[in-house]
Order: C-alpha cells, then sequence, then structure tokens
C-alpha cells in the first residue's frame, strides 16, 4: 500500500463501507454461534494485525519461537502467503519458499528444532499437527486474526506506532482487512515499531487513543536492527565494513524503517523496492546485480531482507549474486516491558499444557 493516493480516501469510503457491512455480518454469525469455532486442548497463540502487513508479525513471531523452544515443542501454522502448492505441509530440507512461503522457509531456516507447517485451513492445519508421532505442545498460528473458524487460546494483536487501527480506514480506502472492533477480541495488543525510551504519559495517550479494554494488556515494541549477516563467499571475504557504497533490494511491506537504519551508516545507499512477497525472476535478479555493478566506489555490497532471502534461497538464481558481496540485515523486537510480556506468554503456556 505504499503507492496508496490518500487524495482517493472519500472516493473509495462507500467501497469500504460495504465492506464492513459484510465483515461485521459475519463477526456477527460467529458471536451468536451461526458459524463455528474450534479450540483445542493445547496452548495456542494468535499473533495476527487488522491491517494488510508491515506491522511486524514475523519478528514478534521469532520472539515467541525463541522464548518458547528451549521447554516446549513449538510448531509455527502459516498460511503460506504466495506458495505454489495447498493444503498441509511440514517444512523440510526439501522444501522451497514456493512450497510453503516466505516466512515459513524463514522460520525453518532460522529454528530447525521447531516445526513449520503451512495450511490454509488452519483448523485442518491443527488436527494434522495434533496427528503427527511427537505432536507440538505450544502453536503459534502466524497472521490468522481473521481465520475465525479456530479459537485460539491467547491473541497478540500488533498495531503500528505510525499508523494504528484506530486512525486507519478499511480497504480500499485504507489499509486495513478488519473492522477496527475486532480489536476487542485480543487478549494483548502490541504497539509495534514504536520509539524507545517512551515514557508513560506517551503510553496512556496511546492507550487511550486505541481505545483498550481494562482486560487488554498493551505493550510497545522496537525493531533493533543487528549487525549485517554476509551470505556468500565474496560477502565473507569482504571485510570490515562499512562499505562505500550499497544496494538494498527488498520487497517487504513496510522497508522505510530499514532504509533509514542503513542511511545512518550507509552514505551512499541505492534502494531498489519490490512489492511484498515479490518473488524474484532470472531477469530481475540479473538487473538488480548490473544495478550493483554501476555503484560508485570498489567496496560495494548487496543488502536484502531476512524474508527476501528465503524467497531466492534453493532457487537457480541465488548463484547469480556469488561474484557480489550479499548480506542480509536480520532484526528482532524489544519490548518496553519485557519480564512482564514474557511472564503473560509463559503463564498462559504453562497453565494450559496438558498435564504439564
Amino acid at each position: 500500500m505504499s503507492n496508496f493516493d490518500p487524495n482517493m480516501n472519500i472516493l473509495l469510503l462507500p467501497i469500504s463501507f460495504l465492506y464492513q457491512i459484510l465483515l461485521k455480518i459475519r463477526h456477527k454469525f460467529f458471536d451468536w454461534n451461526l458459524l463455528k469455532s474450534k479450540q483445542f486442548n493445547l496452548p495456542v497463540i494468535c499473533v495476527g494485525n487488522l491491517s494488510l502487513g508491515g506491522t511486524g508479525k514475523t519478528p514478534h513471531t521469532e520472539y515467541l519461537i525463541r522464548l518458547l523452544k528451549e521447554d516446549y515443542r513449538v510448531a509455527t501454522l502459516s498460511r503460506g502467503y504466495g506458495r505454489k502448492t495447498r493444503g498441509f505441509l511440514v517444512a523440510d530440507e526439501n522444501c522451497t519458499s514456493a512450497d510453503i512461503g516466505d516466512e515459513p522457509m524463514l522460520y525453518f531456516r532460522k529454528y530447525p528444532s521447531i516445526t513449520v507447517a503451512v495450511d490454509e485451513d488452519r483448523v485442518e492445519g491443527v488436527q494434522r499437527l495434533l496427528a503427527m508421532p511427537n505432536p507440538p505442545q505450544v502453536i503459534l498460528l502466524d497472521d490468522a486474526m481473521q481465520h475465525r473458524r479456530i479459537q485460539a487460546g491467547l491473541t497478540l494483536l500488533l498495531t503500528e506506532w505510525s499508523k494504528p487501527y484506530c486512525d486507519d480506514f478499511l480497504v480500499p480506502a485504507g489499509t486495513l482487512r478488519d473492522v477496527r472492533s475486532a480489536a476487542r477480541r485480543a487478549d494483548v495488543i502490541v504497539v509495534s515499531k514504536a520509539p524507545k525510551n517512551l515514557d508513560d504519559e506517551a503510553k496512556n495517550i496511546f492507550k487511550s487513543r486505541l481505545g483498550v479494554s481494562p482486560q487488554q494488556q498493551v505493550f510497545f515494541s522496537s525493531l533493533e536492527h543487528e549487525s549485517l549477516q554476509p551470505m556468500n563467499d565474496a560477502a565473507h571475504h569482504f571485510g570490515a565494513l562499512p562499505p562505500d557504497s550499497a544496494l538494498l533490494f527488498c520487497g517487504i511491506a513496510n522497508p522505510n524503517p530499514l532504509i533509514s537504519n542503513l542511511r545512518t551508516k550507509i552514505n551512499k545507499l541505492k534502494v531498489q523496492t519490490f512489492n511484498d512477497h515479490h518473488r524474484y525472476d532470472e531477469k530481475e535478479v540479473n538487473a538488480i546485480l548490473e544495478t550493483f555493478e554501476a555503484l560508485e566506489g570498489e567496496r560495494k555490497i548487496i543488502i536484502t531482507t531476512e524474508k527476501d532471502y528465503a524467497r531466492l534461497e534453493k532457487t537457480p538464481y541465488l548463484c547469480i549474486f556469488d561474484s557480489a558481496p550479499l548480506f542480509i540485515e536480520p532484526i528482532k523486537v524489544s519490548f518496553n516491558n519485557e519480564e512482564l510480556f514474557n511472564s503473560i506468554i509463559r503463564n498462559y503456556v504453562r497453565e494450559n499444557t496438558p498435564n504439564g
């Protein structure tokens, strides 16, 4: 939605209003039990949002993985957005992002001790996971807040500091894919990409804007950009950073925080952006390399994101970058009240683990 024209909002509002009516009817059907939601007898945590993307679901899901994987058998269950397959799949060494999607591929590459599964039908996916010989003890539902056929035991709703759901509109007039009132179903609201070291007054003002209920916990999280990580031999032999110049290419929902961070480290940064979840072809990869070769300076590098690398990994196009130092910049999240957030997650899992 980075190319969205705000001048079109008024013209598109009638379409958004009709969409709102349909969504509210659907929610009422679930609220009245005319449409059924299924619960499961194990901890199921949903990480979701109300917008089309860019709130940071992936690094927050990773945070939960790191928090729980040492003590429990953890599984992630995603829809597998953009994959070329259908139905239930468990990631293995033969999978590519075309099979399972870029985010599941990222989880599988970084956390080999967990189970990574995809299924557009989350109920079917959980049932298939529980039928495995060594079933998970905790399931993390990645981006499943709108999938009301399954009822998570704990729901985390992410909303971005710079564009909270309370200031947004339904598509196509805005970037919301669900009604604002759906936020009431969240147990925990995480305001992502927030400035660090917010004072209590700023937090309370923001909470009042969101209109949270007394039983909802609100946390503020910030992105932390980690050191560049070399991804090929040319990058390993590049030597100490910083470079003279760099090319960043990425296909993520909101690249602005990444771009801003890199501009503080690299004076000459050229940026090429693509649509979220963009799948690269050979022509595009060659064009990226040509742009890189035209950069000024002898010490120059290419940078991309972990999700973009996951889409390129195991494709025949990744080797095109062999002559160029290719780096990724990992990101992670930190919370303003990490101890309390962790205790909420751990207590929920411990109290809802059968025979736990």
